[in-house]
């Protein structure tokens, strides 16, 4: 049987950091990141992502994390990764998301987890999007 892949959208990153609760399915995605339990995908272009927004002033308040300690969690992050340097070119519904979907472009069968309805929405047959609740129900039959 052959592991699902996933690609996690930074909105899943942020939730998980900013959120009180740690059973909440963003927490669970990146615990499940960071204890390299969940295959997943990361490029450069996502790696960029989630720094500039995990370092964002308002975020930053938010989840309260300094410097260093981001630092540390996109260190792990990319650590426990499958990387992939897509080539660009996929149109997704929000054109600033087009690297999320040349990184599902670059392996067979991968999955976006995100927040945005619109990315969930807007996916193709092709491009398969879930929430990061429905990841989270999906994983609990397994």
């Amino acid at each position: 049987m052959t592991l699902p892949v996933f690609v996690v959208d930074a909105n899943v990153i942020v939730s998980a950091l900013i959120g009180s609760d740690s059973k909440a399915p963003p927490a669970r995605i990146l615990e499940a990141m960071l204890d390299g339990s969940l295959l997943y995908l990361m490029s450069g272009d996502l790696l960029a992502e989630y720094a500039s927004v995990l370092r964002r002033p308002r975020l930053v308040r938010l989840h309260g994390r300094s410097e260093e300690e981001i630092d540390r969690l996109l260190v792990e992050l990319t650590g426990n990764a499958i990387w992939r340097e897509a080539p660009a070119g996929d149109t997704a519904p929000d054109a600033n998301d087009n690297h999320l979907w040349a990184l599902l472009a670059s392996w067979a069968g991968s999955r976006l987890v995100t927040g945005d309805r619109g990315l969930v929405e807007g996916a193709s047959a092709g491009r398969l999007a879930l929430s990061p609740r429905d990841f989270v129900n999906l994983h609990k039959s397994r």
